[in-house]
Formats: structure tokens, C-alpha cells, sequence
């Protein structure tokens, strides 16, 4: 058996086009390459079956050596698989018929127009490996909160960029209405969905899924990372309030003054990152009644109604509190509904001086029902609620139509005039 001749092939021009790849460890660098050349080597010559490639891609060399079988000087049928005994002799001279012999192929033979070949299938196949790497490795991160330097903004969406270069995008939807960054700021958010169309990898984030705020609290609190409380719920408006059901499973642990942290450590982290969002943290409890009551806080409820099966809750407050359980742009009233699953109607009780009064609902053969619910979401559901606020007032609350107030007014008002 003849043995392999020494030397090698400098391709050191070639292999630093590749030298700064990331996230492909040294063996699979070495497969791809060895790929490449094999791809080469088949254009050229028919077949790579019978060929060794040997590559160290640290100093750049490559040798490549063709494997044939010895055979009668007449004989040869295909020189690319034999050689003739006088040619094996020349290469070793104790070849012998019927063994095979190896000799050395010199890569700068293969030509430019092959060099610039394998050039290019070499960067396809690195350009498909770190693709798919990256699908797989953000695959994996679904639900992390992850960094990256803002890079460009576009009218959609944010381009990012991860520690490694990677392309990281925030879709305007997925952003804090009053998010406000600058080019080469960091930017915090959480992997929601990470695509592969056509091979191409799209990582998109996420700073108003509830997931990204359970996420801060985890990195917050550490009782919450460390699984002695936990986030039962969250109900988010981004950027204006939110609702979080904790639960402790350690009886000497107040879960909610665990989550604020001693004068309110703990949350102001977390407020500060979602640009002053309104955080409540609330006791979670399986009793839909006292949980209906948790969640509208800081109102208090005089009586409810529920009806399990059909998720709603009808809820009876003072007047003074009504205007707490609606809260500001209705925001406290729909996390709570939200938060709780259920659909939860606001009203007041009447008093004695009230008993005169008349439920807005009894009007829906005059008034549109949307109009209807649209006043009871901002806690009036009488007439006489109604009645008692300036025109402008009501304007404001509900964003209606100068011309729509005033037919409101009349038809309310007419109902008390015919009493």
C-alpha cells in the first residue's frame, strides 16, 4: 500500500473570509468546509467517492488525496477510480494489480473559475448554518427577556440588534405607547414569536405582553423567581395600568409586600421600565366574589350578583365610589374584568332620594344601546347620573356629539317632566 506524500495547500485567503463566524463550534465549521470541497471536487471529476480531504482550518492548509485501484496496464476502465500498474509505479514503486494506491491531487490545479466556485458554496452553506442556528437558539428563548441596541426605526417596527449582531424586530404594536428611544440605545424586551419563512429567521419582541412584565418580576422579586410566589394573573393596558394576582405558597410571606418591596423598592424598577405604567398587586384567591372585590380596588362594593355560568357580575356601589371602580378612562373597571374573566357591571345603589330614578336600560327603544353602555362604562347608569353632569362634561367623558348630548338630555329629561 503506498502511503500519502507530504505537503499541502495554503487557503488561508479563503478560510479568514470565514474566520469571525459565531455560534458554529470548530467541528461543524470543518464539516461544512470539507462539504464544500467535496462539491468541488464531484463538478469536477464525477465523483468525491473516492476522495480523502484533510483540512485544518486554523493555519489554512488542505490537502486532498484521490484513491484508485491498481490495475493491468490494459485494463484501466475509468482513470478517475484506476490507474495502470507502469503510472502506479511512478508513485510507489512496489505497487502491485489489485491494491489500491493513493496520490496527492494539488487543489491549485482545479482552476480560478473552481476556487471562485467553492468560494461561493462555501459561503451558501455558512450562510444556511447560521440561519439555522439562529432559528434554533431564539426558538429556545421564547419567553426570555433579551437586550439589543436599537439600530433603525421605521414606521412599523424597530430594527434591534443582539450582542452577536443579529437582527432582533419590535413591531410598533408590540411597543409602549410612549416608548421613546435613540439610536444605539438598549432596548429591553421579551421573545414572542420567532419566524422562518423561506429560511430567513424573523426574531420578533415584545414590551406590552404580559409576559414581559411576570418576566421583570421575576428578575425583581426574588421570592417570585424562586417559585415561593406566584403570578396567577396579569392584566396589562401598556403604558397606562396594570393588575398582578400573586399567591404565596409560604404561609409567613405577604406576596403582595413582597412584590412592592419596602417603600415600593421593588416595583419602581419595574414601573420605570414600562414608562410609568400603573402596577396594582392584589391577593389571589379562588372566591370570585372576594376576588371581583380585590380586583376593583381601591372602590368598595356594597353587594354583587354573580352569575358563574355566564361569567358576569353585577356590582352595587355607593355613588362616591362608583367613579373609583370605573377609574380613570375606564382603565380600573377593564383590567378588572380582564384580570378576573368575568364581565362586570357597575351601579349605584339608590338611596331614598334616588328612588325617583330610572335605569338607563329603560330607554333603549330612544337611545342606541351603545350609547347606553358607553355611559354605564363610565359609571352612569341612571338618568338623574346623567342629568347631573354639564354638557361639556359629558362630552369629555364619552366623546360624543354636541347634537347626541343634547338629545340625550331631552329624552331624559322629558321622562321626569311627564312624572
Amino acid at each position: 500500500m503506498a502511503t500519502k506524500q507530504s505537503g499541502s495547500i495554503n487557503l488561508i485567503d479563503i478560510f479568514s473570509e470565514f474566520k469571525e463566524l459565531k455560534n458554529i463550534d470548530r467541528q461543524t465549521f470543518i464539516n461544512v468546509l470539507e462539504d464544500s470541497f467535496r462539491n468541488v471536487i464531484a463538478k469536477m471529476y464525477g465523483s468525491d467517492a473516492n476522495y480523502d480531504v484533510i483540512i485544518n482550518p486554523d493555519k489554512g492548509d488542505l490537502e486532498i488525496y484521490r484513491n484508485r485501484l491498481v490495475m493491468e496496464d490494459d485494463d484501466v476502465a475509468n482513470p478517475e477510480t484506476q490507474i495502470s500498474l507502469s503510472e502506479a509505479l511512478k508513485i510507489d514503486d512496489e505497487a502491485e494489480v489489485g491494491e489500491e494506491i493513493t496520490d496527492k491531487v494539488e487543489f491549485s490545479s482545479f482552476g480560478r473559475r473552481m476556487i471562485l466556485n467553492l468560494r461561493q458554496t462555501l459561503a451558501s452553506k455558512i450562510l444556511e448554518l447560521q440561519k439555522e442556528n439562529l432559528y434554533i437558539r431564539y426558538s429556545e428563548m421564547l419567553g426570555q427577556v433579551v437586550s439589543g441596541e436599537l439600530y433603525q426605526v421605521w414606521k412599523k417596527e424597530m430594527l434591534l440588534l443582539d450582542e452577536d449582531g443579529n437582527e432582533l424586530y419590535l413591531p410598533k404594536q408590540n411597543q409602549i405607547p410612549t416608548d421613546f428611544y435613540r439610536k444605539g440605545d438598549t432596548v429591553r424586551a421579551v421573545v414572542v414569536q420567532v419566524e422562518n419563512k423561506n429560511q430567513n429567521p424573523k426574531i420578533i419582541l415584545s414590551r406590552t405582553s404580559p409576559l414581559f412584565l411576570q418576566r421583570l418580576f421575576e428578575q425583581e422579586v426574588p421570592e417570585v423567581h424562586d417559585g415561593l410566589i406566584a403570578i396567577k394573573n396579569i392584566a396589562r393596558i401598556p403604558g397606562e395600568r396594570a393588575k398582578v394576582a400573586v399567591e404565596s405558597f409560604d404561609d409567613r410571606i405577604d406576596p403582595v409586600g413582597a412584590c412592592v418591596g419596602i417603600k415600593g423598592a421593588r416595583i419602581h424598577g419595574i414601573v420605570r421600565e414600562l414608562r410609568n405604567e400603573n402596577i396594582d398587586v392584589i391577593n389571589y384567591t379562588s372566591n370570585i366574589n372576594l376576588y371581583i372585590q380585590r380586583a376593583l380596588a381601591p372602590a368598595k362594593i356594597s353587594s354583587m350578583n354573580i352569575n358563574d355560568e355566564e361569567k358576569k357580575a353585577e356590582v352595587y356601589l355607593k355613588p362616591d365610589e362608583v367613579s373609583l371602580a370605573i377609574g380613570k378612562g375606564g382603565y380600573n373597571i377593564k383590567l378588572a374584568c380582564m384580570l378576573t374573566g368575568y364581565q362586570i357591571d357597575v351601579y349605584r345603589e339608590m338611596d331614598e332620594a334616588d328612588t325617583e330614578d330610572i335605569y338607563l336600560d329603560e330607554f333603549n327603544d330612544e337611545i342606541d344601546q351603545w350609547i347606553i353602555d358607553a355611559l354605564k362604562g363610565v359609571g352612569l347608569d341612571t338618568a338623574k347620573s346623567v342629568l347631573a353632569l354639564p354638557k361639556e362634561e359629558l362630552m369629555k367623558r364619552i366623546d360624543l356629539e354636541e347634537e347626541t348630548v343634547d338629545d340625550i338630555y331631552r329624552i331624559l329629561s322629558a321622562e321626569f317632566e311627564e312624572e
